[in-house]
């Protein structure tokens, strides 16, 4: 009886370790008595949102209003400013559409005359290149002093001028063909040499004419009338 009793009373007290042990380790089944008690909440768990109430949490808030009045709004605002949509060029080339062109002889230097472009756009217009020239119905074209070459296009701001000087016939009299024109067509060049920019000026010349041999050259466009004249 004493051996009965002393071997169920290791079983109990194997099976009570063995309990134990599983409650540590989480495997075993709770007991009854310690699940009926109330669980203290973690510090770090949200608190649950009333009844009826909002589920965001004031970050989610901000966000929401932040995009509403900022990111929202500075779409809208990108939008109308053209950000999402190209904004209209800024600057056109300079021809007959957008300038007043004039042609007058000076009397210095000798056998000489001045080009004078002047924008009547609202916007900068570039001069690019040197002006073509026809007077009366022409079948070449002038060259252009290759010397005269300015570092940069000219550009004109609303109301600015440029320049392009014309050297009409040589002071030597060496030209070759002179004759006097009546009419003076100016073309103008585009953004590569030789291609078309855009509508051409018919510039208004003297009551006599303007004397032209086969010397006739042009400078190419200057910002300054002086650097026009100057060659």
């Amino acid at each position: 009886m004493r051996i009965r009793r002393t071997r169920s009373l290791l079983a109990v007290t194997a099976l009570t370790a063995l309990a134990l042990t599983a409650c540590e380790n989480g495997t075993g089944t709770r007991d009854e008595g310690a699940s009926a008690l109330p669980e203290t909440p973690s510090a770090s768990a949200p608190a649950s949102a009333p009844t009826g109430g909002s589920t965001t949490t004031p970050a989610e808030d901000g966000n929401k209003d932040g995009n509403k009045n900022g990111n929202n709004d500075g779409n809208k605002d990108n939008a109308k400013d053209g950000s999402k949509t190209p904004a209209p060029a800024t600057r056109v080339l300079c021809n007959g559409s957008t300038t007043k062109v004039t042609a007058q002889p000076v009397p210095r230097p000798l056998n000489h005359m001045l080009l004078t472009v002047t924008n009547t756009g609202s916007k900068t217009c570039d001069l690019t290149y040197y002006p073509v020239l026809r007077f009366d119905e022409m079948q070449w074209v002038p060259r252009a002093a290759e010397e005269t070459h300015p570092q940069a296009v000219v550009s004109l701001a609303p109301g600015e001028s440029g320049y392009a000087g014309v050297l009409l016939s040589a002071a030597d009299g060496s030209g070759d063909g002179g004759t006097t024109a009546k009419k003076l067509t100016v073309a103008f060049q585009g953004m590569t040499p030789n291609s078309d920019g855009g509508a051409s000026a018919t510039p208004a010349l003297p009551a006599a004419g303007v004397y032209y041999d086969s010397s006739l050259t042009v400078t190419y466009w200057q910002q300054d009338r002086e650097d026009a004249l100057s060659w």
